[in-house]
């Protein structure tokens, strides 16, 4: 895993505003939500969710699909477990670990 790449997903979650959006979309699963139910919910102005979902697309941890004039946005979980995976393919490989990981969570290679 290219460590560029997951600086930049982590840096684009790097804000409570993107979190709190990128949760939003997590919890809403694979149906997504459209902007304007993620501007209700959130209550945040239009303008300042465009520019939070554009850096989350960017970053590779958001797709956008448009339906006629509604504009979907999704997690994108491929992304999210690559990255998450990587953490979990690093924890002690240098070291010990006093509490390893589960092997169900340790992704297999």
């Amino acid at each position: 895993m290219d460590l560029k790449i997951i600086s930049e997903r982590m840096n684009a979650l790097g804000n409570e505003t993107r979190l709190n959006i990128y949760l939003a979309l997590v919890r809403a699963g694979e149906d997504g939500l459209a902007v304007g139910e993620v501007q209700k919910r959130l209550d945040i102005p239009g303008s300042t969710l465009t520019h939070h979902l554009k850096r989350m697309v960017q970053a590779g941890l958001v797709t956008q699909e448009k339906q006629g004039t509604t504009l979907t946005c999704r997690a994108n979980y491929k992304q999210m477990t690559n990255t998450i995976d990587y953490f979990l393919s690093q924890c002690c490989v240098d070291g010990s670990c006093s509490t390893p990981l589960p092997k169900s969570l340790i992704p297999k290679e």
